[in-house]
């Protein structure tokens, strides 16, 4: 069925003598038109033109409608809902007073929707460093012959690229962008089509904006639940620096979306942003940085120092973890900690309760039937003191851990930085101290009041076979 199109034709009151100029074709609010909205056609001439017509390329007949009294210079025809019937390239033209034919130049009519959007993402990352380049990637599971890549705001700028199909059979189209800066307007969409019907698009990708960023002092991000979270947990990244930042932005690695909240002034000469993830899921887990802007500038600032947020309880197993030579022990001797799982496991983490620092990594070797990595703390010192769990994790998935180990309590006594004497004592050379209870013990340096060393005599009672506990501790100065 031919669509109808309504068309209403001006006339000129004069006719003008010679040859009349060429007409122009446009089309409101735009060229380009979402599924079911309405669009005009316009088509000017000048004053002394009879009629004016409208062709569709590949129509049998032009649309037109009969001249209408009122008098004027231009052509209106109007779509009340456009569908890919009407999409297609367009030309408007009328016969000039010796009966030759004025055809205006081209008029491609778009029709958006007809397809499910692609996606758009930047290669390596929407965070792009002043003056450097990026690659911008239109994707979609349809097989799709071409992509269209429009830049919004002044100037505007658009891309065709055509399809090519990755080893995962996903249809992709690539544009490299070289020397990002902050003068320009970095928002991007990216539409598919088909080859045979190249002005049907599909509806249009999620914006993507490039956050450039500059050499401006760089903020600090930190969470207060540390790097290490439970599934379900409530997680907030903080981002915050002593300049007086107007914004803050927030990069997920490997994510496109860039969230941004208004800088906080909590005291002064500290400007600072929350940034609320909500309850904890494998999605959050990865790398972060952040960074602070001008609301008079588009550049921002050098990024923080990367946060690693890490999931545990994904993998289902537990790692076990171990001591030698116990959970007690002298100042400058050596502790290794023992990291182990009985399935097989790539990396090793081991983590200190309370630590601004990330777990230390290792990567596993098996041995004995178990996959284990050892951390060595030599020697060790007060600083050594505190809580330790593991986890272990995989290659593939490097943020997403197993459940925790039992809590192993390291306490370091007789530190000599603080008491000179040589008095000290710790638990036998007996093996490797292990859960899965955990050991509560904390055992700090002890100084009597003449400065001499106190002697920490640990007591020890047999339960079970190759099991020591501590059943108390005498202390004698």
């Amino acid at each position: 069925m031919t669509p109808r199109l309504t068309a209403l034709l001006c006339l000129a009151s004069d006719v003008l003598p010679g040859t009349l100029p060429k007409p122009t074709i446009w089309a409101e609010p735009g060229s380009v038109i979402p599924w079911g909205s309405p669009v005009t056609i316009w088509c000017q001439g000048t004053l002394g033109v009879r009629e004016f017509y409208l062709n569709k390329e590949g129509s049998s007949a032009p649309w037109y409608r009969q001249p209408s009294p009122e008098p004027g210079d231009k052509g209106k025809f109007s779509i009340s809902h456009m569908t890919q019937d009407y999409a297609g390239r367009y030309h408007c033209y009328y016969h000039s007073p010796t009966g030759r034919l004025q055809s205006s130049g081209p008029l491609e009519l778009v029709v958006t929707g007809a397809h499910r959007k692609p996606t758009l993402s930047a290669l390596p990352s929407p965070v792009v460093t002043s003056g450097g380049n990026v690659t911008l990637q239109c994707g979609s599971w349809q097989r799709l012959d071409g992509f269209i890549l429009t830049k919004e705001g002044e100037p505007k700028s658009s891309w065709t690229l055509d399809a090519q199909r990755d080893p995962h059979g996903r249809t992709q189209g690539l544009l490299p962008v070289g020397h990002v800066t902050p003068s320009h307007r970095w928002m991007f969409r990216c539409h598919g089509f088909y080859r045979d019907t190249p002005q049907v698009w599909s509806a249009p990708s999620d914006p993507l904006k490039l956050l450039v960023s500059g050499v401006s002092a760089k903020p600090s991000l930190l969470t207060p639940q540390g790097p290490v979270v439970a599934s379900g947990q409530s997680l907030t990244l903080q981002c915050r620096s002593d300049v007086g930042y107007d914004r803050f932005a927030l990069s997920q690695e490997g994510r496109q979306a860039l969230p941004q909240r208004p800088g906080q002034q909590p005291q002064a000469g500290l400007s600072q942003a929350d940034f609320p993830l909500g309850p904890v899921t494998n999605t959050l887990a990865g790398r972060y940085r952040c960074y602070g802007g001008h609301n008079l500038s588009s550049e921002w600032s050098a990024p923080s120092d990367p946060l690693d947020i890490l999931v545990a309880g994904w993998l289902p197993d537990t790692a076990s973890l171990s001591m030698q030579p116990g959970p007690v022990v002298a100042s400058g001797e050596n502790v290794t900690l023992l990291c182990q799982s009985g399935s097989t496991k790539e990396t090793f983490l081991l983590s200190k309760e309370g630590a601004a620092r990330p777990p230390l990594r290792l990567r596993s070797k098996y041995r004995g039937g178990h996959f284990q990595a050892e951390f060595s703390m030599n020697p060790v010192t007060s600083a050594h003191n505190g809580t330790y769990r593991c986890y272990s994790s995989l290659s593939s998935h490097p943020y997403l851990l197993s459940h925790a180990s039992a809590p192993l309590e390291l306490a370091v006594s007789g530190d000599t930085g603080s008491c000179p004497g040589p008095g000290r004592s710790h638990m036998p050379r007996s093996g490797w101290a292990r859960e899965p209870w955990p050991l509560s013990l904390r055992v700090r340096s002890l100084c009597s009041a003449t400065g001499e060393a106190a002697t920490v005599r640990p007591v020890y009672r047999k339960k079970k076979k190759n099991t020591l506990f501590v059943a108390n501790l005498m202390v004698r100065v």
